[in-house]
């Protein structure tokens, strides 16, 4: 796996790129007229974008009929020396459609305790919680 990242203005505008032709674009959030999100924020996304994949895919498996699925992620950050990395990470998982909600939840316990490559690389030094919604009630 590798990525290329490039700057491509006079200031902390970055985009970076992977192997397919895919990117994303990286800034200094802090500063006003970003257009792009923090690296802080991109692991964020990524914890939900991993563990989404995995809950959708094992969902699908099941025969589950996801209508709508969505993640909000919520981390806390600590200081350390000059750096302020994350104490820990909160996923709320909110589900609609023909669900069973014992599978919702099986199926975000197996992402994080098994699947998702994010949160385990994360996980030695970031709690990492998760709450399951399907249909609007907490499972």
């Amino acid at each position: 796996m590798k990525i290329t990242l490039n700057r491509i203005n006079d200031d902390f505008l970055f985009e970076c790129t992977n192997s397919q032709g895919n990117s994303i674009l990286l800034d200094n959030t802090s500063q006003p007229g970003a257009k792009g999100v923090s690296p802080m924020e991109s692991v964020l996304m990524a914890v939900a974008g991993c563990s989404g994949i995995d809950v959708v895919s094992i969902l699908k498996k099941q025969r589950q009929d996801i209508k709508n699925f969505q993640a909000e992620v919520e981390g806390e950050r600590v200081q350390v020396d000059d750096a302020k990395p994350f104490k820990s990470i909160k996923v709320k998982f909110l589900l609609e459609g023909e669900i069973d909600p014992k599978k919702a939840l099986k199926a975000a316990e197996l992402s994080f305790e098994k699947y998702c490559s994010v949160s385990k690389t994360l996980e030695p030094n970031v709690e990492i919680g998760y709450e399951v919604f399907v249909n609007g009630e907490k499972i």
